[in-house]
């Protein structure tokens, strides 16, 4: 086995406990700066209700102690890294339980200094990490129909921290229509799921005497949003490509040894990440703050790269590439910034 031949990539093959803290070292580290120099967040337009209160709740610990925001993205980075990873271990995506997923997460989510900052959509990849698992579940499942209406509860919350993320009901019918056969029952009740939140919330709003739902629905606009155009950017971008093509060649390879439902949970994945990379051009903001979206599909990808190399070579480059690119981004942050 390769792992043998890289001693870093040699601790995140095993499912041990002490990965746990190999990863908080890595998340801490490799964004020292947001720690040095931690930013304040503010939200957007494009923000859910919930978002602006949630901030409003934290300003005033905020102003005294501004370490308090990335140490919260610390907590939540790190605990959808290992969730995350032990969702793909129980769906059997690679063959054997290892903390590759969880690694591959906290390169990516460090990849961009506004991912390294408080935001709504940060907070929904804990909700998404457990929708994509529950969907997956759905192949064996013999009673759907609350696992369904969970997943739409679960997403129809989600807008309420950022809008477009109503966009993720695209993949539990995509969900339905890969792990079930046809049943329209199912689909009204992930439909029912997805809606449910805003009746409580609009019947709240009518005993309360503050009826204006149109507050909560803010309008929704398609168009592309600005890029930051720069080496920063770029280099990203391409160290988040160059793994999940190589991640292509060898799913590819392999699917025909998987299981049926290892094969449709790839298949699903590969759905959330599209719908990722598209959901952010909905009331489209600039900067890649709302595209930590798809961090989560993405490190899937990557472990898959990690794990099935066929090269000894290419896990170790891509490690230390990913490891110099951000260290050096927390050493040019300042020299751009001062």
């Amino acid at each position: 086995m390769i792992f043998k031949y890289i001693p870093v990539i040699r601790y995140f093959q095993t499912n041990s406990p002490v990965n746990i803290v190999l990863l908080l070292i890595y998340a801490f580290l490799l964004k020292l700066y947001s720690f040095m120099h931690p930013h304040i967040p503010v939200a957007r337009d494009t923000d859910g209700f919930v978002f602006h209160k949630l901030l409003a709740f934290l300003e005033p610990a905020g102003k005294s102690a501004p370490v308090i925001y990335p140490l919260i993205v610390l907590v939540l980075v790190l605990s959808q890294a290992i969730i995350f990873s032990n969702y793909i271990n129980r769906q059997k995506l690679l063959p054997k339980p290892n903390f590759l997923p969880a690694m591959a997460y906290i390169f990516i989510t460090a990849l961009f200094p506004e991912w390294w900052q408080l935001s709504s959509t940060l907070i929904i990849n804990s909700l998404l990490v457990w929708v994509w698992a529950s969907l997956s579940d759905l192949f064996n499942n013999s009673g759907p129909k609350a696992l369904v209406f969970n997943t739409g509860l679960a997403v129809g919350l989600a807008s309420f921290l950022y809008f477009p993320a109503i966009g993720f009901t695209v993949l539990i019918f995509c969900a339905l229509i890969i792990m079930r056969p046809f049943r329209l029952s199912e689909w009204l009740i992930a439909v029912l799921g997805v809606l449910t939140p805003y009746y409580f919330l609009f019947a709240y709003l009518f005993l309360i005497k503050d009826w204006n739902p149109l507050t909560y629905l803010p309008s929704v606009s398609v168009s592309l949003p600005q890029f930051r155009q720069d080496i920063r950017a770029w280099v990203a971008i391409i160290l988040m490509i160059i793994p999940f093509l190589i991640s292509g060649f060898y799913i590819q390879g392999n699917m025909l040894r998987m299981l049926i439902q290892a094969r449709k949970s790839w298949s699903l994945m590969l759905i959330y990440l599209i719908i990722t990379l598209l959901i952010p051009f909905i009331n489209p903001a600039a900067g890649f703050e709302y595209w930590i979206l798809c961090a989560l599909p993405f490190a899937a990808f990557h472990a898959y790269t990690y794990f099935y190399a066929g090269k000894k070579w290419i896990p170790i480059v891509l490690h230390w590439l990913f490891v110099a690119f951000i260290v050096a981004l927390n050493v040019w942050l300042p020299v751009t910034k001062g």
